[in-house]
């Protein structure tokens, strides 16, 4: 049997056990099932993806069974392996099957996991459907499957307010971007008569030039087909206008935040975009529209990132940032080098958020970047494998100017890559946005590093904190209601406390290590953030990868890669000089003078506070959208359900039968003789009716 349903359904039958069997065998027997199958997946498509970068694999298509059959529309459930699945296979199970593990210590406390667990198998199987998927049809399937795993892992802690908003939120806005790729998927079965992906991109040249009807007027058909796509990738990878889910999202744990919002679910549309890339070449205003709001998505993300204080959500907006840069990448036609930032990203940004998780670990679960300090001592190893995530994700390395191989850490490699793909394509605004938005980054990424661990420690302001040493001198507080439950602490408290530390301004609180269980997974994605890009840059973006990997699963410009590798030399060190620059700044910001990002703020305070409140995007949307929704649906209810409906209709009856019933009563008076006149009465009525006859 072909290793590809062994990698797709494992995780599926884990779910199942784990879910369905919950705590009747313990705690460790789901935690082991999962974790076991994930990494056997992982196991058997590391091959798969190798023998693509050989040369030697070709495309396959597993059928498993026919699923639906309707006039001329057949679905198949179909496995398609090809060179762009082989590389969200190993992205999805090895980001999967280390979360899995680095779950194992950050849940250790939490009474649920089995649902946990099974929660993060159902994810992983639903993406791996997805990016098997060999027609549009199957493809929705993971697409939707994904978003329910995304729904049920953000709002995991149920008794939690803000979780469950929070998934509330996330379900809302990707049903809008669900409804524009429906209707992607509807037209293009209109146009094509097809559904089956490989035939669809066989005769998308075809329909260049041809036009559909679409609104009441008549537009270009591959551009309308293409941009309903689109607005489904836009929800799915929290693109501008479509993003407010994403940094709300991280209400969930971090393991869900690393796996969903970081390496995988949110790339879904980016992989979906490269899947469907034949079609995207035949419109040139859809690419446009690609590039423009990937880099305007890139642009926005940097410079909210750089005001926010809450760890994770500064690298939740880096993660929306990123999305851009791979977004535009494939608006210039580098669908290469934005698959190439796609899979080095999944390294350096799960080990960001996993390195974050570890932070809040030892902080007793305190988010707030103001409330550390001084960190890198008392955590070693998470602060130098989240050294290795920062070096990779603002791109340090030292660039190939004279012909010579570049090096430098996975970011280096793909993201300049991107930077370079758009001036050789001749869309230089997007090389400029690219440039500055590398610059945010270095300097966002460089403030998380100097305001976690280095300077002073700033412990004792922590309410967090303050409860854990207040626990730790035995006085019992109890209810943290960390994350939802009431439980204590969420199994990270009661012995992170050091008394000697008591005359040093951390509140009597010693930070600790967290447990090998974590850092084995920090230690192993650390390897992919320093060699991912070095490795395996040749097989993306050389122009020969267009042949020896791609075989044309992607819409590969060998002209573009050519042109990319010979841009001046000038623009091969900007993102160099941008990432300096970024650095640069954060040091002396954060480190030499740690006063001046307050007094700047102040000095800016309208620009300050336009990105610290995320360009009020959430409250644009609460005007245009939420309030005008929530006036309709009083208006419908107030006056149309109760005073209407329910006053004319159910009520109503009810109140004339009542109203009936009294008047009825009171002419039972319970004496006989009153009967007695009455059917006399009636007699006489009776007899006077039929002699007036």
């Amino acid at each position: 049997m072909s290793a590809i349903y062994f990698i797709v359904f494992l995780p599926l039958l884990a779910a199942a056990v784990a879910g369905l069997s919950n705590k009747a065998f313990g705690k460790t027997f789901p935690k082991v099932i999962t974790t076991g199958s994930l990494f056997i997946a992982c196991a058997l498509s590391w091959p798969i993806f190798i023998s693509y970068l050989g040369g030697h694999a070709e495309p396959t298509v597993s059928p498993i069974f026919t699923w639906m059959l309707s006039g001329s529309m057949q679905v198949d459930w179909a496995l398609r392996v090809d060179s762009l699945t082989a590389v969200m296979l190993v992205v999805v199970t090895s980001v999967s099957a280390l979360v899995h593990l680095y779950s194992w210590g950050y849940m250790s406390e939490e009474p649920d996991q089995p649902r946990f667990f099974a929660y993060l198998s159902l994810f992983t199987f639903a993406m791996l459907m997805l990016v098997t998927a060999n027609n549009l049809v199957q493809m929705f399937f993971g697409w939707e499957g994904v978003g329910l795993a995304s729904y049920l892992l953000i709002g995991f802690w149920f008794r939690k307010p803000s979780a469950n908003a929070a998934a509330i939120k996330a379900f809302v806005v990707n049903r809008v971007g669900d409804l524009g790729f429906m209707l992607g998927i509807f037209g293009t079965f209109l146009v094509f008569g097809t559904i089956d992906i490989p035939t669809i991109l066989a005769a998308a040249p075809n329909m260049h030039g041809s036009t559909i009807g679409f609104l009441g007027a008549r537009f270009d058909t591959m551009t309308v087909l293409c941009l309903l796509l689109f607005v489904g990738a836009m929800g799915k990878s929290a693109q501008l206008g479509l993003h407010t889910w994403l940094p709300d999202a991280m209400e969930g744990p971090t393991p869900v935040s690393a796996l969903i919002h970081a390496a995988t679910m949110v790339t879904a549309g980016v992989f979906m975009v490269c899947r469907m890339s034949p079609m995207f070449e035949q419109s040139q205003v859809a690419l446009g529209v690609v590039t423009f709001v990937g880099a305007a998505t890139c642009f926005f993300a940097a410079t909210v990132g750089t005001t926010q204080t809450d760890i994770k959500r500064v690298i939740a907006y880096s993660t929306c940032s990123q999305l851009g840069y791979m977004f535009f990448a494939a608006g210039v036609g580098a669908y290469g080098a934005a698959m190439f930032h796609l899979f080095t990203h999944a390294f350096f940004k799960a080990l960001l958020f996993l390195g974050a998780g570890s932070v809040i670990h030892a902080m007793h679960h305190e988010q707030d970047m103001r409330y550390y300090g001084g960190l890198w001592k008392k955590i070693p190893v998470t602060y130098w494998t989240m050294m290795a995530g920062t070096l990779a994700i603002t791109g340090v390395g030292i660039p190939g100017i004279f012909g010579n191989t570049a090096f430098g850490f996975a970011g280096f490699h793909s993201k300049d890559a991107i930077i370079e793909a758009s001036y050789a394509a001749g869309q230089t605004s997007a090389f400029w946005v690219g440039v500055f938005v590398a610059l945010l980054t270095s300097f966002y990424s460089w403030r998380v590093v100097f305001l976690t661990f280095h300077g002073k420690p700033r412990w004792a302001a922590s309410e967090h904190i303050q409860h854990a040493v207040h626990d730790a001198h035995g006085h019992g507080h109890d209810d943290h209601a960390d994350d939802g439950h009431a439980h204590a602490a969420h199994g990270h408290d009661d012995h992170h406390h050091d008394h000697a530390h008591e005359g040093d301004g951390t509140a009597g609180y010693h930070p600790h290590e967290s447990p090998i269980v974590m850092l084995i997974p920090l230690l192993i994605l650390s390897v992919g953030a320093v060699l991912a890009g070095f490795v395996f840059h040749g097989f993306f973006i050389e122009p020969s990868a267009g042949e020896s990997y791609w075989h044309g699963a992607v819409a590969f410009n060998e002209h573009l890669m050519h042109a990319m590798h010979e841009v001046p030399v000038w623009v091969k060190l900007s993102a160099t000089i941008a990432m300096l620059s970024g650095l640069a700044i954060a040091y002396g910001a954060y480190i030499v003078s740690p006063s001046f990002p307050a007094k700047f703020a102040e000095a800016f305070r309208p620009l300050y506070l336009f990105s610290l409140n995320k360009w009020y995007f959430d409250e644009l949307y609460n005007f245009l959208f939420v309030r005008p929704a929530f006036a309709i649906g009083r208006l419908f209810w107030k006056k149309g359900d109760e005073a209407t409906i329910d006053r004319f209709g159910p009520n109503g009856v009810a109140k004339v039968v009542q109203l009936g019933g009294g008047v009825t009563a009171k002419l039972q008076s319970g004496y006989v003789y009153a009967y007695a006149f009455i059917m006399l009465i009636g007699l006489t009525a009776a007899l006077t009716w039929v002699i007036a006859r």
